[in-house]
């Protein structure tokens, strides 16, 4: 499974809370970078978007995906 898939299946899992580049990158082992990457990839897509709001992991503020 390559590293987009991964990433969307994690979000998915949340669905519908949101949730921060760093606590992904921390839960899947990819750099933030990578994952953010992806992440801004699937903005508009199949349903996910990307805002600043709380992650439902971390607790903090700052960009984050979700899928509604």
């Amino acid at each position: 499974m390559k590293i987009r898939e991964k990433v969307m299946a994690f979000i998915a899992r949340l669905s519908p809370e949101p949730v921060c580049d760093d606590c992904v990158s921390g839960k899947l082992g990819f750099t933030r970078q990578q994952v953010a990457s992806r992440a801004s990839e699937l903005a508009g897509q199949s349903g996910f978007e990307r805002r600043i709001d709380q992650c439902t992991l971390c607790g903090a503020e700052k960009k984050v995906t979700r899928r509604v």
